[in-house]
């Protein structure tokens, strides 16, 4: 009688829970760059990244990875999937000014447009969802404020 020894599973370096995992492979989604998060939505008319915060603290993370698929099916707008590793997540979300998790950094033609934080009740959720789609690129509300001047005057007083 012979018996075969298991085989190892390939050693990997980060582990993400497994609705994140499930939701990268239901809806092709890429593992996004922190370094360079617009780069993968280039090209793209619409796309979304998720940023599922902790597991354990922010379970809600893992209830939009399982509503995300259901969300894209109930919109007719074909939309790109990002998915930041939870390691690179603090990174992204202060970059695109997102303080609360999980949320949905929505991009439109590769530039920020807006951001859904939170879980909803279905339809809050496919309004708000249709609404991020269709909103237009726009300034990521990050630290600091933007400067804006009335006919080339400075904003900070008289030139």
């Amino acid at each position: 009688m012979s018996t075969l020894a298991p085989t190892p599973a390939a050693p990997t370096t980060r582990h993400e829970p497994p609705m994140i995992e499930r939701l990268a492979a239901m809806t092709q989604a890429s593992w996004v760059d922190p370094q360079a998060p617009q780069r993968w939505c280039e090209g793209q008319a619409h796309a979304v990244l998720l940023l599922a915060g902790d597991a354990v603290r922010f379970p809600e993370g893992q209830d939009v990875a399982a509503v995300l698929p259901e969300l894209l099916k109930a919109t007719p707008t074909a939309c790109q999937v990002g998915v930041v590793r939870r390691d690179d997540e603090d990174q992204v979300a202060r970059r695109f000014g997102s303080q609360r998790w999980p949320s949905l950094v929505f991009f439109r033609d590769g530039q920020y447009a807006t951001v859904l934080p939170g879980m909803h009740d279905w339809d809050v959720y496919t309004a708000r969802f249709s609404e991020a789609l269709a909103a237009a690129p726009s300034r990521a509300p990050t630290i600091g404020i933007p400067v804006v001047s009335a006919q080339g005057a400075s904003a900070c007083g008289p030139a």
